[in-house]
C-alpha cells in the first residue's frame, strides 16, 4: 500500500464490527446482572441478607420479553425460506 494507513484495512471492518457486537452483547449482559439479578447483590447491605427465597422476583427476572416472545414462535430462522423447501405444493 502505497501513501496509506498501513495499520488500518478495509478487510478487517467485519472483523472489527463481529468484535464490537460481540463486546456489546457482554456489556449488556454484564450490566444486565449488576443492576437486576436478584442474586447478585453489590452493596453491603443487601450481602448480609444471606440468601433470600424471594421466588417472584427470580421468575420476573429469568422470564424476560424476550424469552416471553420467542416460547410462541416456531424454532426456525428462517421460516418462509423452510416452508418454500420443505411444503409440498
Amino acid at each position: 500500500m502505497a501513501g496509506g494507513n498501513p495499520w488500518i484495512r478495509p478487510e478487517v471492518f467485519p472483523l472489527f464490527a463481529a468484535v464490537g457486537v460481540a463486546v456489546g452483547m457482554c456489556g449488556f449482559q454484564l450490566v444486565r446482572n449488576i443492576c437486576i439479578n436478584p442474586e447478585v447483590r453489590v452493596n453491603k447491605e443487601n450481602r448480609t441478607a444471606g440468601v433470600l427465597e424471594n421466588f417472584a422476583e427470580g421468575e420476573k427476572y429469568s422470564e424476560h420479553f424476550l424469552r416471553k416472545f420467542v416460547r410462541t414462535r416456531a424454532p426456525e430462522i428462517m421460516p418462509t425460506i423452510n416452508s418454500f423447501f420443505a411444503d409440498p405444493k
